[in-house]
């Protein structure tokens, strides 16, 4: 009766095992295998072995993408302690707490292309909302898209504005688990809203500040979309100094048609985000409080 338990267990959990190998599994070592081999768009791939990644290293639009991608998360990771705030107000609001969610949630379920073409449209050198805005306060406008100086940076604003309804339900979430004791016990202590905030609050809340900084920083380091959509031409004077880690890949993989240079951009980038996880699991021990 036991054998007949088990096997019915893993009859059970085999369709989910399936997927998961061939969605996940054979897709990563299929790219692990390219990334050491020089693979033509037809005939057999030929072994090259580290030849990719010597290549990768002494390419200078690595460095300038890697560095784009990290100067974007770096930015955007900035939008947390926004996101804190705005749960905080929220918290505090007694009627319509729900309506303020779901507004700042609308740009997360509207689609990545359609919000680059908005924010594209807005941030036009020529004929953008924001330039007019500035013009009618005297200041100068720039070409936010179309110059890499600020190119980076457009995309980060954006990509904040984008993660700011995931980041309030998350931690909004945290606010309620708070208990109400504590900052009446604080109150009759004499402690003001401020002292409160820095003394129960961020501690408590710490725990959800660590996992959206952990999703954040992966979805930044993997950001394309964006980029792709509000660069919009491969003639945009911005796009030599403007690419993303990612979008290098795009580029290597679907225009240059080099996937295994590609392949091996995929792998160092994934190296990256597994550096970066364990190092925040390893400084969370330090700043996160769990009782």
């Amino acid at each position: 009766m036991r054998k007949r338990t088990d096997w019915a267990a893993f009859a059970m959990i085999a369709p989910a095992f399936v997927g998961l190998a061939a969605l996940y599994l054979w897709p990563f070592l299929s790219t692990f295998v390219k990334s050491f081999s020089k693979v033509p768009v037809f005939g057999q791939a030929e072994f090259t072995g580290l030849a990719n990644y010597e290549k990768l290293l002494s390419d200078a639009d690595f460095w300038t993408a890697l560095g784009n991608s990290a100067k974007y998360t770096a930015i955007v990771l900035l939008g947390i302690p926004l996101a804190i705030v705005f749960a905080a107000l929220i918290q505090q609001v007694s009627r319509g707490r729900a309506i303020y969610r779901v507004l700042f949630f609308l740009p997360v379920v509207t689609l990545p292309v359609a919000v680059g073409m908005v924010w594209r449209f807005i941030l036009n050198g020529d004929f953008g909302l924001l330039n007019y805005v500035l013009s009618l306060v005297g200041l100068p406008g720039e070409y936010w898209v179309a110059d890499d100086r600020f190119a980076v940076y457009a995309f980060a604003v954006v990509g904040i504005w984008m993660g700011l309804g995931v980041n309030l339900i998350i931690l909004g979430a945290g606010l309620q688990n708070i208990p109400v004791d504590l900052y009446e016990a604080s109150a009759l202590d004499g402690a003001n809203r401020v002292r409160q905030f820095f003394s129960i609050t961020l501690p408590l809340l710490s725990p959800s500040i660590f996992f959206v900084t952990i999703l954040t920083t992966i979805s930044a380091l993997q950001m394309f979309d964006l980029v792709f959509i509000m660069l919009g031409s491969v003639n945009n004077t911005a796009l030599s100094g403007s690419k993303t880690i990612v979008y290098l890949f795009y580029e290597a993989a679907f225009v240059q048609f080099k996937q295994g240079y590609a392949a091996a951009i995929a792998i160092v980038l994934l190296v990256i985000i597994m550096l970066v996880t364990a190092l925040q699991f390893r400084l969370q021990k330090k700043w996160v409080v769990y009782d």
